[in-house]
């Protein structure tokens, strides 16, 4: 059986709101354009509204061009977001927002140098920007750097201590090294800070593989309440009670698991193992059948399909 670990948890939000001069107030196409709670289609609509405008110039059209930037890095149309934040360098040098952002471009373009580049010289004109560190640490770590990801994620940290996205990646971290006292503490402040579904499958992997079940299962259902409709909780959660013996709950998980996620394999293969085990053997046979029309050759369905002679 198999639960699916979380990826590294690297989402970074805007690097900075864009300075607002006083006697300058901006509009709604402004405001949305650098608001921080501004959805990707959002930001790149109300930033082209301001840039076509022609009414700024200066830092704040450097800052129109960074954040329509963002927007389009996280559309994943990265050649048109490498394009304004080429402008937002051009229009202003010492603009860090522009750096970080054109780092994270290169970064989904897996040329971690240039990435590392950009995010030193925005580190070099705001040395106090904690998500340049932590993006920093991401190219870093994706370049087997684990010293120099772990010293950027502890730079970030305490630059922004309230910065729940470093705890996350630091936490990541320590949990590859197996270091569990440490990994279950960045994991718990990430909860304390951001409780949303990633943090609790998070913390719950540590404990699962540190085989606390009780508490995996515990954090596997925090998952479930804050996102009962994706099926990460559930199929995590699932697994654990197959574990414990609870073979009825199990199957009652998979059942919501491939309700949310019917692409699942391995919902699919556990599912069938919780069938097994309750005696439902023309069900456990469907199960297994769907697993292997899905991941053709896998072989604990093959396994359990030879023992229940179906095979």
């Amino acid at each position: 059986m198999r639960v699916q670990l979380s990826v590294m948890a690297l989402l970074a939000g805007l690097a900075s709101a864009v300075p607002v001069p006083a006697a300058a107030e901006g509009g709604p196409a402004w405001e949305a354009c650098i608001g921080l709670t501004s959805t990707p289609d959002e930001r790149v609509k109300a930033c082209t509204s301001v840039i076509d405008s022609k009414s700024e110039t200066g830092r704040r059209l450097a800052g129109a061009y960074c954040n329509r930037g963002h927007g389009l890095t996280e559309k994943r149309e990265l050649d048109a977001a490498l394009s304004d934040l080429d402008e937002a360098v051009r229009l202003d040098p010492t603009y860090a927002c522009a750096y970080n952002n054109r780092g994270r471009v290169y970064s989904f373009k897996r040329d971690y140098d240039r990435a590392i580049a950009e995010y030193d010289q925005a580190i070099k004109l705001d040395p106090s920007m904690a998500i340049a560190y932590s993006n920093r640490g991401e190219s870093r770590y994706n370049k087997g750097d684990i010293a120099g990801a772990l010293a950027d994620f502890d730079a970030a940290i305490k630059f922004d201590p309230g910065y729940a996205m470093a705890y996350a990646n630091r936490g990541y971290i320590y949990a590859r090294k197996h270091d569990t006292a440490r990994a279950l503490a960045d994991y718990t402040m990430r909860i304390k800070l951001a409780p949303d579904l990633l943090a609790y499958i998070d913390r719950g992997n540590v404990y699962r593989d540190s085989e606390q079940l009780d508490r995996a299962a515990a954090d596997y259902g925090e998952a479930i309440r804050v996102a009962p409709t994706d099926a990460r909780g559930w199929r995590n959660r699932g697994m654990i009670r197959l574990y414990l013996g609870d073979n009825k709950g199990g199957l009652a998980d998979y059942d919501k698991a491939l309700q949310y996620d019917p692409a699942d394999v391995f919902s699919w293969n556990n599912r069938g193992q919780a069938r097994m085990r309750l005696g439902d053997i023309k069900g456990a046979i469907a199960d297994f059948r769907k697993a292997l029309e899905l991941k053709p050759g896998l072989q604990t369905a093959q396994d359990s399909l030879r023992k229940l002679g179906a095979l």
